[in-house]
């Protein structure tokens, strides 16, 4: 869980983060993005303000975008973030299989799709 008393949380004083450091603040600051999605959903979700709805669903998908950023920027810093995240979701398509539940394609598949069909 995010330590949000702590500004400074995963920051040693008198020095730069040594890149694990990094990389561990990095995944706190991905903690507190989806924090702050599922607490802005949670309102929108508790109000029948149409206005309030709309704008705290919004701000939660921005919250989705700093998400993406984040993911992708620990992918670089650790080299195999992304391998890693592909085998879970394969390990969750294996199983959804033997379910017979059709799992909705990945971003990248679905992206690969439409290019194709063009």
């Amino acid at each position: 869980m995010p330590e949000f008393l702590n500004p400074f949380s995963g920051k040693v004083p008198d020095r730069l983060l040594t890149k694990e450091e990094l990389i561990r603040a990095v995944r706190l600051d991905l903690a507190a993005e989806h924090e702050a999605i599922h607490l802005y959903m949670a309102h929108a979700e508790a109000t029948d303000n149409p206005l309030a709805k709309k704008v705290f669903i919004d701000v939660a998908n921005e919250e989705r975008v700093h998400v993406g950023e984040f993911a992708r920027l620990l992918a670089i810093l650790t080299g195999d973030e992304d391998a890693l995240l592909a085998k879970g979701t394969k390990e969750v398509d294996e199983m959804a299989a033997e379910l017979s539940v059709s799992p909705e394609p990945s971003p990248s598949k679905a992206k690969n799709a439409k290019k194709a069909g063009n």
